[in-house]
Order: C-alpha cells, then sequence, then structure tokens
C-alpha cells in the first residue's frame, strides 16, 4: 500500500440501520483505527438483496444504480456484513450482464468492496486489535460470507488476539442457521428446524456468548435462543473486536426490546 490514506465508504446495511446502530459505529471505529478515512454516504438505501432474492430484477437493478452512485467517491466499500458485501461484489456484475455501460459500473464497485473483517486483515493488513472481552466465545460462520466472500479465518484471527477471552469452535459452524432472508419467511417450518439445530450446537460448546458477522443470522439465532431459554449473550464480532460491549445489551435481550 502507498501511504495515501484510504477512504471507506461504510455500508451500513438495513438491518444495522434499523436495529443495531452499535454495529455501524463499531465498524467505524475498527477502520479509523486501521488508519482508514470512514465516510457514510446518505444517499445509500439497501444493497437490493431482498427483491434480488424474490426474482425482481427491475426492482434491484434500480436500487443498484443508487448504490453505485453513493459509492462512486471513495477507495473501498465496507459492509459489516458477508451477505450484503456479497450482493454488491458477486451479483452487481450479474445483474448488468447484459448492459456493457452499466456492467463496467457495477463490476468496478464490485472490485472495491469487501465485508468488515476480510478488508481489516487482507487489506489492511490488521493484525491483531486492542479489545477485552472477559467471556467464553463460539462464533458462526453465515452463509455468504463464508462461500461467496471466504471469510472465515479473518473472525478467528482477530478473536485470538481479544484479552481474556475463551474460545469454542462450533460444531457445523459452516451450516446454514435457516435465516436466509426472504428463505425464513417462505419456508418458516424448515427454517425452524434448522435455527433449532444451530442452537442445540451453540449450547453443546458450553459458551455463554456467541458471535457473528451478519446481523441478520445473529437476530435469528438470538430469537431462537430466547424461545428456548438458553443463557447465551448473542453480539456482533465488531463489537467485541471494536471493545463496544457495554455500549447496548446483547442481540434479542430483553433490555434491547425482545427477540
Amino acid at each position: 500500500m502507498n501511504n495515501k490514506t484510504p477512504t471507506v465508504g461504510l455500508f451500513v446495511t438495513c438491518l444495522v440501520d434499523l436495529f443495531r446502530p452499535t454495529v455501524g459505529f463499531a465498524a467505524v471505529k475498527l477502520l479509523e483505527d486501521a488508519g482508514c478515512a470512514v465516510v457514510v454516504p446518505e444517499a445509500q438505501t439497501c444493497c437490493g438483496q431482498p427483491s434480488y432474492n424474490s426474482g425482481d430484477r427491475p426492482d434491484t437493478k434500480a436500487i443498484a444504480m443508487q448504490v453505485i452512485d453513493a459509492f462512486k467517491d471513495v477507495d473501498y466499500v465496507v459492509a459489516p456484513s458477508g451477505s450484503c458485501g456479497g450482493m454488491i461484489s458477486k451479483h452487481y456484475p450479474e445483474l448488468f450482464s447484459g448492459d456493457p455501460d452499466l456492467y463496467d459500473k457495477a463490476a468496478e464497485l464490485a472490485g472495491r468492496t469487501y465485508e468488515l473483517l476480510d478488508f481489516l486483515t487482507r487489506v489492511m493488513g490488521v493484525e491483531k486489535v486492542e479489545a477485552r472481552y472477559e467471556g467464553h466465545v463460539t462464533y458462526h460462520d453465515s452463509c455468504a460470507g463464508l462461500r461467496e466472500l471466504k471469510v472465515r479465518d479473518q473472525a478467528r484471527k482477530l478473536l485470538s488476539g481479544v484479552e481474556a477471552m475463551e474460545f469454542t469452535e462450533l460444531p457445523d459452524a459452516d451450516v446454514c442457521c435457516g435465516f436466509g432472508g426472504t428463505f425464513c419467511v417462505k419456508y418458516p417450518d424448515i427454517s425452524n428446524s434448522m435455527v433449532e439445530s444451530k442452537t442445540k450446537c451453540i449450547t453443546g460448546t458450553g459458551a455463554d456468548t456467541l458471535l457473528a458477522g451478519d446481523l441478520g443470522c445473529l437476530m435469528n439465532m438470538a430469537g431462537k435462543l430466547q424461545r428456548e431459554g438458553a443463557r447465551v449473550k448473542v453480539r456482533h464480532v465488531a463489537e467485541v473486536l471494536a471493545g463496544m460491549t457495554g455500549e447496548v445489551p446483547p442481540i434479542g435481550s430483553r433490555k434491547e426490546g425482545g427477540g
């Protein structure tokens, strides 16, 4: 890398904006600590994944074009979500495959779009963060981050440097939790069976805290854990790495307002 301070546009994501803004603040802290200048374009909206997964290509293209325009002036786009990052970096070019001009714009944006932990470790070369968490932690690999963006070791690398933390690998960490965006709405019984299998694995580790990098997965698992009466705190990994777990209660806790 050259000595120029990279400008990062934070793609906040809908769920972070509406349900868990602390994740966005944690992402900003991590990026700034890594030496980035962070901007949050006000014109950004949804990445378009719900409409894309539902087969609505015209609306998805309109949303994608707005995102492309909103982030045209930054060096990188970073999302605290493998799902949204995967949508922009993998599926935007596919959307415009029949339009050379728009394809080039989508592909250019895709080439500078990253999931948060992947960007910190692979682009900025972050080896360790200054954080402390007194708890027994396990980690779920969200589907899009793992399969589309190959985000796995990045999380474990950074978590290994967190002081006072005990880490236990989650059995079937790479198995879907059953959220899947609109999947859990279209197939609720299948989704519930999947998340039930996931919570058995989580509680079986003996961990008191579950971490992951996608808020949709976290909300899904937190809700199921709460309904089962499990005493497992659920947090976005960025909150722990940024040392911001004291800012808000765990996801799905009664203090937060339910699961």
